[in-house]
């Protein structure tokens, strides 16, 4: 018996084209992860305040080469989308961002985000996650994009609120860190909503 309801997003959108760079303005890319990336991405993890927020940890370069693999096959199994984030004249990773879960019959998707030290207080998430946003709903025709970060986590929820996505509860006791459970807020973006100035 088929579905009543089309898939949002047909299977293939991902699949059947390249990675795409895409531009963020203030002189930054997003562009697909090198295995070159390896050394900044184990330099990333090495940050205490990174490693406050994320689950994992990076013991050596190898191991970060590893998880640029599985970020590379991601891309055409459909299931997660990486990009480094870079600067467009040096090609210097400043961040990286994420599509993640994602559910193209439903439309739907995960978004995440860090940044390394040296570049917070100068705008590339917010930039960041608004590129990677529009790119999503306009050129890949997604309908929703969730974003979830501690409570306790103050600048990853302003980065969401300075980009459009609204606040929509807590999750309780929902987020596993290295110091406990923590609540989560739960953020959205859903296709026509206009992102807060960044």
């Amino acid at each position: 018996m088929p579905f009543k309801i089309p898939d949002v997003v047909p299977a293939g959108a991902l699949a059947r084209r390249e990675q795409p760079v895409v531009p963020v303005p203030g002189g930054l890319i997003l562009r697909p992860w090198s295995p070159d990336d390896a050394p900044v991405v184990y330099e990333a993890f090495q940050d205490p305040v990174l490693q406050h927020w994320h689950p994992r940890e990076a013991d050596s370069v190898d191991e970060a080469r590893g998880w640029i693999d599985g970020w590379r096959k991601a891309w055409p199994e459909e299931r997660d989308a990486h990009w480094a984030v870079a600067d467009a004249s040096t090609d210097a990773v400043v961040g990286r961002i994420s599509l993640r879960q994602i559910v193209l019959a439903d439309g739907q998707a995960e978004v995440a985000y860090w940044t390394m030290p040296s570049a917070r207080g100068r705008g590339v998430a917010p930039r960041a996650l608004t590129a990677l946003s529009d790119w999503a709903f306009d050129e890949i025709g997604l309908h929703r994009l969730e974003l979830t970060h501690a409570t306790a986590n103050e600048a990853s929820c302003r980065v969401a609120l300075k980009t459009g996505f609204a606040p929509e509860g807590t999750k309780r006791s929902s987020g596993l860190h290295t110091d406990g459970w923590h609540d989560m807020h739960l953020h959205a973006r859903v296709q026509g909503d206009e992102p807060a100035g960044t």
